[in-house]
């Protein structure tokens, strides 16, 4: 088994009465976490029953309230705990799970569901106070690291990363073709990684969102994902992608609305405080996986070094959303009309903080003259400048650049 970070904090929350959701992406290994959970129960002595709503035997149980109360009383008694896996099989999920909730019974409920859980009711309205949401990503470069180094430096990987630079090159350069699926990581050979990652792609545009968008066609669809792959870390103009796309932009919009919905993409948002310099309106995407995104642009495993330097910016954009996650800072980019761009902006609200991503081992500073404009209009405390390999620092006025090897952004305090 791949460990998960998120782990812990499920585990943290396993006594709260609250429902304990776990929302992601399909395949992301939801189901895994949760028999993981259930194990470390049932280890230390509690009681569990767990529905897996994918399995017709098991989905009878949930037609009403009552007949999930009697399979729950059936298995575990009088108290437990209750894993419904899959919960958005359900019809009206939400009122469901409320219902019981509300009848303050001595279960504890941990349940799953994809983005399409959200999308076919108003799941959040309907358990309002009642549940704690997780987001469960698929595999992220830590995790992936511990997994390939068989946990010998779980503890310790800032310095396996500082000692073994070629290692960690390799690793990198895995991550960034292959990304994070369980079962794609788990596949030893190159073609059955394409094999696994065919079927994600396929599942999900040939079944999931053709299935919630309830369209018979899927190619204006398909065309769209392909098209947004490719520009990821672009600007995108949705009148643009509408002419090319022949379809009209409000289609386009409401496509990439799934797909963000279903934990695809990410959309950033341009941060601006002067609107006669600044663009305001286009946002980006970036992927959620990099193995998904390279599927789409037909690189998946052979990346090009004309691609690899987005591809590395989409990558620390995972791993700045991924420290953010529980804090209520923003990610934003910044261009002005005069060309100048900073890759991320974090706003804090009571700071910003410019990063820019390079895809370089660099040698010594380098600040590039879009950063020192960023610098010169807002004067922050703190900057960034992420690379691969070096690290120091260097005054610019009365900011404190800081350049950053990739590893380390993961454990740098923001």
């Amino acid at each position: 088994m791949i460990k998960r970070k998120k782990l812990p904090e499920l585990k943290n929350h396993i006594e709260d009465r609250e429902i304990t959701l776990l929302v992601g992406v399909r395949q992301a290994g939801k189901t895994t976490l949760l028999r993981f959970l259930e194990d470390e129960l049932k280890v230390s002595g509690h009681k569990t029953v767990f529905l897996n709503l994918d399995i017709e035997a098991d989905y009878v149980h949930v037609t009403s309230q009552e007949g999930l109360l009697k399979k729950i009383r059936l298995e575990i008694g009088d108290r437990g705990f209750v894993f419904i896996d899959e919960i958005q099989r359900k019809e009206n999920a939400g009122l469901f799970l409320k219902g019981l909730y509300d009848m303050n019974l001595p279960y504890k409920l941990i349940v799953s569901g994809s983005g399409s859980l959200e999308l076919k009711e108003k799941i959040h309205e309907s358990l309002a106070g009642r549940k704690r949401m997780f987001e469960l990503a698929t595999i992220s470069f830590e995790e992936f690291v511990n997994f390939r180094t068989h946990y010998q430096y779980e503890n310790r990987l800032d310095d396996f990363f500082q000692i073994e630079g070629g290692k960690t090159a390799l690793l990198l350069e895995e991550y960034l073709n292959f990304g994070g699926y369980p079962k794609v990581i788990l596949s030893d050979r190159v073609e059955e990684k394409i094999r696994v990652i065919n079927e994600i792609y396929q599942s999900y545009l040939e079944k999931d969102i053709r299935f919630l968008l309830d369209i018979k066609k899927t190619g204006a669809l398909t065309d769209l994902f392909r098209l947004v792959a490719a520009q990821s870390g672009s600007l995108v103009n949705v009148s643009e992608l509408s002419s090319t796309l022949g379809i009209a932009s409000a289609t386009v919009q409401n496509y990439l609305w799934y797909f963000e919905k279903t934990y695809i993409i990410k959309k950033v948002s341009p941060y601006h405080a002067n609107v006669r310099k600044e663009i305001t309106k286009a946002p980006l995407f970036y992927f959620s996986d990099l193995g998904l995104k390279n599927f789409g642009t037909g690189d998946f495993g052979h990346v090009s070094l004309s691609r690899i330097g987005h591809l590395f910016e989409n990558f620390i954009f995972n791993v700045l959303r991924e420290k953010m996650e529980n804090s209520s800072s923003q990610i934003n980019f910044w261009r002005t009309k005069d060309g100048a761009e900073v890759d991320f902006v974090i706003n804090s609200g009571s700071g910003l903080t410019p990063i820019e991503v390079k895809y370089k081992r660099l040698s010594k500073p380098e600040i590039t003259r879009s950063l020192h404009s960023f610098i010169s209009a807002y004067h922050p405390d703190n900057a960034l400048v992420v690379n691969l390999t070096y690290k120091g620092e260097l005054p610019v006025g009365e900011t404190k650049v800081s350049f950053v090897p990739f590893y380390e952004l993961m454990m740098f305090d923001i």
